[in-house]
């Protein structure tokens, strides 16, 4: 799906801007992103960084200066725009680990948004980063959800929703932060989810009394909750998503959802759900005529693609130049090869086996050494797949960016099992629990109950399975988000003896894993059996 920003317009056949409307009604054009993970340089199909050859030979989607161009042009293009971002700016690649989130605030000034929600990832490095971005945003940066404490660094920062005037016009923007944040991120003691939907309540409450009619919610909660709350609160009018990393279109055959996909509100009102997938490879483009009652009474739109077609910004390129040699020294870095791409896709590593899965769980295990049977990697600490041929530190941190450390402890049978049913309760949501391991291997039927979704269990005990021993205490690795009960794995956390969260970093692990066995092959090992 291949979209020239200059034939936005001329695609959209449910409306026409500024002919055939009533006088009163008022036409908007909503750009959106979501989950860009600090994608600043543009990216390859594998969603990490492209190569200037594969620039050149146009190759390569997104990137801050391709997204500001796109930007920009519709601006261009006259007529009433809002740009909004559905949360997850930060993580993802070495400009992060770089700049925390400081390049970010510059890019996303220069690119022209307007407002952003807080995504899970923005509280990965503790609420002081965080605070330290917004202080620098030169955008409202909202979350109606997200209660600061006392001490938590963020008091007065964070607004649960703002109005915005465009062409005349008084917008009334909300945030929501999904409600998983503490268990799959880090904003520490002294910050407060609350539930979504009443925060959400409130806020539209609140504008309703201040006299607006048209409402946004930029919520980072995943698809299938931006559903549930399009059709439980009345008074939203659109809502820009975020977090699953789900493409909604029209046009490309392997989207998700329909784009917009359009839910009834309580009060009987259309309520319009987008999201434009990740990692700056697409721009939202939503269309809407709202009428005298702020009620949507025609849309239209389609993601746009941000490929080869669009010519990046030049000023935006300067930055990234300018900044980009710390990123350089490290990711140029050679640390061996592949022989064939290790797929690393969110759609693989969340639902079964994956090659990069079973190669990093590999790798921890080699890592922790002797004592060690088990390694178990959440599927959502994997960020994205490395193709064929020489393998880069950098692609190595694209893939693992999250800079965690090998944790170690010793587990009970019993204990290894129900984690690893809780790693696979929640494929059919993307979840990024499910687990990739190495040293054992099941068999895994997605249609049974929750809770007994495992079967046949066997660990490998010099070279040949067995079956698990559910009273026999195990020596695992995983890593330290994990270990401390990070994406739901509690018995990590409350059952584990003999715990050591400080080992070598898990990207370095990983680096030296691959160097050691190089060239390598990367492939599944059917330690996962699907029924």
């Amino acid at each position: 799906m291949k979209r020239k920003i200059a034939g936005l317009l001329s695609a959209c056949t449910m409306l026409t801007f500024g002919a055939g409307s009533a006088l009163a009604d008022y036409d908007l054009r909503i750009l959106h992103t979501n989950d860009v993970h600090d994608r600043v340089e543009s990216v390859t199909k594998y969603n990490n960084s492209c190569s200037a050859e594969d620039e050149t030979e146009g190759k390569c989607f997104g990137g801050y200066a391709r997204l500001a161009t796109a930007i920009r042009d519709n601006r261009a293009m006259g007529g009433n725009v809002l740009v909004l971002d559905g949360g997850d700016q930060f993580q993802g690649s070495l400009y992060y680990s770089t700049y925390k989130g400081k390049l970010t605030a510059e890019l996303m000034a220069m690119a022209g948004y307007d407002a952003m929600t807080i995504g899970n990832h923005e509280f990965d490095d503790g609420p002081d980063v965080l605070a330290a971005f917004i202080k620098t945003s030169k955008i409202p940066v909202l979350s109606a959800n997200v209660k600061p404490l006392g001490g938590s660094g963020l008091e007065g920062f964070i607004k649960p929703d703002t109005i915005v005037e465009v062409g005349g016009e008084k917008i009334g923007l909300i945030g929501i932060t999904t409600e998983e944040t503490p268990d799959i991120s880090s904003p520490g003691d002294h910050v407060s989810i609350t539930d979504s939907e009443m925060a959400l309540r409130y806020s539209v409450a609140r504008l309703r009394l201040k006299g607006i009619n048209k409402i946004i919610v930029m919520s980072h909660s995943g698809s299938y909750k931006d559903f549930e709350l399009a059709k439980t609160v009345s008074g939203i009018d659109v809502i820009v998503g975020g977090h699953d990393n789900q493409l909604f279109s029209n046009t490309n055959e392997k989207a998700d959802y329909p784009y917009p996909v359009v839910e009834t509100a309580p009060d009987g009102k259309p309520v319009l759900v987008v999201q434009a997938y990740a990692y700056s490879r697409y721009l939202g483009a939503l269309e809407v005529t709202f009428d005298d009652d702020g009620v949507a009474k025609a849309w239209s739109g389609e993601p746009i693609t941000l490929d080869a077609s669009i010519k990046p910004a030049e000023d935006v390129l300067a930055k990234i130049a300018e900044v980009s040699g710390a990123v350089d020294a490290i990711r140029t870095v050679e640390v061996g090869s592949f022989t064939t791409a290790a797929d690393g896709s969110r759609e693989s590593c969340r639902a079964m086996e994956c090659a990069m899965g079973s190669l990093i769980a590999d790798a921890m295990l080699w890592k922790a050494g002797e004592g060690y049977q088990i390694a178990i990697q959440n599927g959502g600490g994997i960020r994205a797949s490395i193709d064929e041929g020489t393998v880069t530190m950098g692609e190595v941190l694209t893939v693992l960016p999250f800079q965690n450390a090998l944790a170690t402890f010793k587990l009970t049978g019993a204990d290894v099992v129900a984690s690893l049913e809780h790693g696979v309760s929640m494929v059919s949501e993307g979840k990024g629990q499910f687990p990739q391991v190495s040293g054992l291997k099941f068999d895994l039927d997605l249609n049974a109950p929750v809770g007994s979704r495992i079967s046949n269990v066997m660990v490998d005990e010099g070279g040949t399975f067995v079956p698990i021993d559910p009273a026999k205490t195990y020596g695992v690795v995983s890593n330290d988000f994990m270990r401390n009960g990070g994406d739901g794995y509690a018995l990590f956390r409350d059952n584990a003896t003999d715990v050591y969260d400080f080992g070598p970093n898990l990207e370095q692990a990983v680096a030296e894993y691959i160097g050691m066995n190089s060239p390598m092959i990367p492939a599944t090992h059917d330690r996962i059996m699907m029924k």
